[in-house]
């Protein structure tokens, strides 16, 4: 079963605080694979600072946040993505907006992830085990594949307004949504999430405020 499909999944119950060489006060929550067919790799989840931005390394898929990071009303939240290398079957990796509770049995979130063969997604996580599709994953020419080098790198971008949220990928509009149902709340604390087998580095990410 892929990553993508929440029911092979279970979070951990215990949230941390990142090890010190981390980027200081981000915190990690590990979704441990429960999946024979596809299990997680060997390994301890390391995001680190690095050059201009963050380094992730995940044996286990994982969300990274910092609870000082919060966005409310229209703004844009935007980070690019390099996968260093595809890994043996598709996993995804992307930002989280309008999250709470990120510690707790009551997580919830909105993610806008890519994977690496050119296909983008949108869920909603609500609680533990609980996700739901906002947008079934589909592929898109404007999804960079790795190229001979094993690495791809997508400029990710998710708007939100009064009443519509745009998913771009590198300044190409993917999809969109109304600010209704699974995705009307988008105030909250932002994120990002890796899932497992992936080691991916991150720049410019960052929220700004839009009228």
């Amino acid at each position: 079963m892929k990553r993508y499909v929440s029911a092979a999944v279970i979070s951990l119950l215990a949230v941390v605080p990142l090890l010190a060489q981390s980027p200081q006060g981000w915190k990690v929550r590990a979704d441990r694979s429960t999946s024979a067919s596809d299990p997680d790799a060997a390994g301890t989840i390391k995001f680190v600072t690095m050059g201009a931005g963050f380094h992730a390394t995940n044996p286990q898929a994982a969300v990274y946040w910092n609870p000082a990071n919060t966005a409310t009303g229209n703004y844009t939240l935007k980070g690019t993505f390099t996968l260093m290398k595809p890994s043996g079957h598709t996993n995804y990796y992307g930002l989280v907006l309008g999250g709470s509770d990120l510690e707790g049995p009551n997580q919830n979130y909105l993610y806008f992830l890519v994977g690496q063969d050119g296909t983008w997604l949108v869920k909603r996580r609500e609680g533990d085990a609980s996700t739901q599709n906002v947008a079934a994953k589909a592929a898109s020419d404007a999804v960079k594949k790795p190229d001979a080098s094993g690495k791809s790198t997508n400029a990710l971008e998710v708007r939100v307004t009064a009443d519509k949220i745009d998913y771009l990928v590198n300044g190409t509009t993917v999809h969109s949504t109304p600010k209704t149902g699974l995705t009307a709340k988008t105030d909250g604390i932002y994120g990002i999430r890796v899932n497992h087998q992936l080691e991916v580095h991150i720049e410019g990410f960052a929220v700004t405020k839009s009228s």
